[in-house]
């Protein structure tokens, strides 16, 4: 005896692009981390002509704050990055997957903006 069953038909609330927004994420993510860790360690260097305690108080609020990032921007950017490719691949979540890939690379794009604000004059 044969059991006849309908064809599987295509999902509507299925994101067939749903992957674009973690993979954007994760290829920035490969290009400026391992950048925003060099030169967010070599930002410190920023204070050898003036020493530590003579410096503009600009520069050092820059460099506590690119510190700061550094510490504790993993905490930021682990959490959202998993969340981001983990997500049910449906429409309804499509706006908070984008939202949470552009969270997971703000802390090391930020961290090398601060950077370029310091190397700015």
């Amino acid at each position: 005896m044969t059991t006849a069953t309908a064809p599987a038909l295509p999902d509507r609330d299925q994101d067939r692009h749903a992957w674009v927004a973690p993979l954007v994420a994760t290829v920035l993510l490969v290009i400026l981390g391992p950048l925003a860790l060099l030169f967010g360690g070599l930002s410190a260097m920023a204070t050898d002509s003036c020493g530590p305690d003579d410096c503009p108080r600009a520069l050092m609020t820059c460099l506590t704050a690119i510190y700061a990032i550094l510490e504790f921007g993993g905490l930021v950017t682990l959490p959202a990055f998993v969340a981001s490719w983990a997500l049910p691949w449906q429409r309804r979540w499509s706006a908070l997957r984008a939202w949470l890939a552009l969270l997971a690379v703000l802390p090391p794009a930020t961290v090398l903006l601060l950077v370029l604000l310091l190397v700015a004059p």
